[in-house]
């Protein structure tokens, strides 16, 4: 694809929202939900079914030693390789880069290709040259890397309703990853959120199934660009399979303080009808797009691991939804399965995983898995399975086209961050903003207005606005993201030359302004530390909105979070409300929608509860009476 044509590729879907999917569809009715998973249906995409490649594969599978073969499945992280030439010596099949793997050199484009261009080269030097899969959690963006275009997580994208929006996302997040060399990207999450309470609820773009379904697969699309053969395309993976976001409280298995209150990788107890037609929506979509891989869950099901479930992961996905790429387990997954290392790799094997995320323990999987085949614990018909899997993925990203450079395409490095990319990004924000309240209409303000006081912890903190999986796994507050724009950087860029934007943290000294704005909510947070027993708000916001309020002024709150909050003690209190969810670096979408030059078109992803009374709910569930409803959202 070339520059002219990538520039109107992103031109079109950015201007994608006039065909954007409406709330009142099929979108918002979970009760569609069974009606519409068919676990036959075929892949609906320009890509050949992995299969084509069958052959190409099993010539070279018929070259490869048992040692090489279990090398092909095995995935170490790249800085705990205990000597660099072990990607050649036991011919790894895949590095990655965890949430805080980094270059030593530092988070730079530059520092990263650097790290690929090594890491591949000493792969190709392996006795059969078989270049390696290179995995990141590029969840909302290159997120990892300083300077990149951080999009709204996808509970965000979720309320845009929008696919080909998420695509060009998805599509520019691609672009960015192969700037640096990388081929392989852990997105994007097709979870549904149905227990608010999830520290990963801002990973999945709904509570809706059916939304979930359509957005995935037009992520997969944007990632591997219906041609994986493309230079420019990533592979997706589909995660995490299957049922994460239906957790019972207390059965999480993650090691943070206070186990009882986790829900991360603990049980999920529904049906198999209950699973698959409420949590399985998001993989028949990615499926449809020719998904590439897809990773199995840390939970359980009904006391199983997925990662151990040979019903789950190969009777249903691989044969019945006829899923023909790869599985790669989860970050030290297999350790939980049981004590015993060896016992636990036979299990997950024979069940059905094809690639095995063993990020320090790499030689010792590689060794037992070999032993464990010579014994008889694992039939070789289920390596070869495996590796065929794995090949024939390979082959179609074309990493066996032995005339075609395997290295980063430094000349990629001019569109990183760029303005191009950024203003899709910025789209992307205004379509997710949700306009809840909007008493008396202050809403849109007029850009010369005198005063403006902007207050609150995250009107001016980047790392707040972009949360977990940003720079670091858990994510940080402050000056992670150069590039970036504020909420309160943002509008002291909209307003006239004669207006004056005045800041204080806590809400003090507002008095005397025409209008304030209090950006409060949650700070980051990933995985197992987000999980919430209690959803109310920040004492601090708390105290930022009552100190607005005694200064007589009128309140238009932005709140900044993850995942629905307990905001009803707050709605008398403010003129208008809006959910900014974790919008990324483009501040400015925001301002563009206080300011009039784009309505809220935003439709609510999530349920917003009354209290932790409701806040399992979710539409179509009975009693279902909320503060505000899936699908709500004013305009101007």
């Amino acid at each position: 694809m070339t520059t002219k044509n990538r520039r109107q590729f992103l031109k079109s879907a950015a201007l994608a929202s006039a065909a954007a999917l409406t709330p009142h569809t099929k979108l918002a009715r979970v009760d569609e939900s069974a009606r519409i998973l068919s676990l036959s249906n075929p892949v609906s995409t320009g890509l050949k079914p992995f299969s084509a490649y069958r052959t190409s594969a099993r010539e070279l599978l018929s070259q490869m030693t048992l040692e090489e073969k279990v090398g092909q499945m095995t995935q170490a992280e790249q800085d705990a390789l205990k000597e660099f030439s072990d990607i050649r010596t036991y011919a790894l099949g895949s590095l990655l880069s965890g949430g805080s793997s980094d270059p030593k050199a530092g988070n730079s484009v530059a520092a990263w290709t650097d790290l690929y261009d090594r890491t591949q080269s000493e792969a190709l030097k392996s006795r059969l040259g078989i270049p390696i899969l290179y995995g990141i959690d590029a969840v909302h963006g290159h997120n990892n890397v300083l300077g990149a275009t951080i999009f709204p997580h996808n509970v965000g994208l979720g309320c845009t309703r929008n696919p080909k929006l998420v695509q060009a996302a998805a599509r520019i997040s691609a672009l960015e990853v192969r700037a640096t060399g990388i081929n392989w990207a852990f997105a994007p999450c097709v979870t549904v959120p149905r227990d608010k309470r999830w520290g990963r609820t801002y990973e999945g773009f709904g509570e809706a199934p059916a939304l979930v379904r359509i957005l995935g697969e037009a992520a997969v699309r944007g990632f591997q660009l219906n041609d994986l053969n493309n230079p420019l395309s990533v592979l997706a993976c589909a995660k995490h399979w299957v049922g994460d976001g239906a957790t019972t409280m207390g059965t999480g298995t993650f090691g943070f303080p206070k186990p009882q209150h986790m829900l991360d990788q603990g049980d999920t107890r529904l049906s198999e009808r209950e699973l698959l037609a409420i949590h399985g929506q998001g993989y028949v979509g990615a499926i449809r797009a020719g998904v590439g891989s897809i990773m199995p869950s840390y939970n359980s099901w009904n006391g199983v691991k997925l990662s151990a479930s040979k019903l789950l992961m190969t009777d249903v996905l691989k044969q019945k939804m006829r899923f023909e790429g790869f599985l790669i387990s989860d970050y030290n997954a297999l350790d939980q399965i049981t004590p015993d290392f060896k016992q636990a790799i036979a299990i997950s094997i024979n069940a059905g995983m094809d690639m095995v995320m063993v990020p320090k323990k790499y030689r010792e999987f590689h060794e037992l898995l070999v032993a464990l085949v010579k014994e008889g614990g694992v039939p070789q018909s289920r390596i070869d399975d495996a590796v065929m899997r794995i090949l024939q993925v390979k082959i179609a990203m074309g990493l066996l086209n032995k005339s075609r450079s395997h290295l980063a395409d430094r000349k990629l490095h001019a569109e990183f961050g760029s303005i191009e990319h950024k203003r899709v990004a910025r789209q992307c924000v205004r379509e997710s903003l949700v306009l809840l309240k909007n008493d008396k209409r202050i809403l849109p303000l007029a850009k010369s207005v005198k005063r403006i006081h902007v207050s609150g912890k995250n009107a001016n903190d980047i790392g707040n606005q972009c949360g977990g999986w940003t720079i670091d796994w858990q994510g940080k507050s402050g000056k992670i993201m150069p590039g970036g724009t504020t909420i309160l950087e943002a509008i002291e860029k909209a307003v006239s030359p004669a207006t004056r934007v005045t800041f204080s943290l806590d809400g003090a000294n507002a008095g005397g302004a025409d209008v304030a704005v209090a950006v409060i909510g949650e700070t980051p947070y990933a995985e197992g530390r987000g999980d919430r027993m209690d959803l109310s708000l920040d004492p601090r916001d708390l105290v930022t909105i009552d100190n607005l309020n005694r200064a007589g002024v009128p309140v238009v709150t932005i709140l900044v979070s993850g995942r629905p909050l307990l905001i009803e003690p707050i709605l008398p209190k403010s003129r208008a409300i809006l959910a900014g969810w974790l919008p990324g670096t483009e501040g400015q979408g925001i301002a563009e929608v206080l300011f009039g030059e784009y309505k809220p078109t935003g439709k609510l992803s999530m349920t917003l509860p009354h209290s932790m009374t409701d806040a399992l709910k979710n539409i179509g569930d009975d009693n279902y009476a909320p503060l505000f409803s899936y699908g709500f959202g004013l305009s101007y």
